[in-house]
């Protein structure tokens, strides 16, 4: 019983380091987007998609990395 709370509370403070970790990514992406003329004009919806494309390939990247490590 003790052992399955230290698991779930060590799950819960790397997930809360990664939520810290995407949060700070977050304003310094959206930062360096302000800074660049055409890219600040997308607004928003630009931001969204070019974050969505970008996490879609980092994903297949480690994806397909992790699988080569098998």
């Amino acid at each position: 019983m003790v052992s399955e709370f230290v698991k779930q509370f060590a799950t819960l403070i790397v997930a809360a380091f990664g939520f810290a970790s995407a949060l700070a990514w977050n304003t310094a992406i959206q930062n360096w987007l302000q800074s660049q003329p055409t890219l600040s004009a997308a607004g928003p919806w630009g931001y969204a998609i070019a974050v969505t494309i970008f996490a879609v390939i980092i994903t297949m990247w480690v994806g397909k990395y992790s699988q080569e490590q098998k």
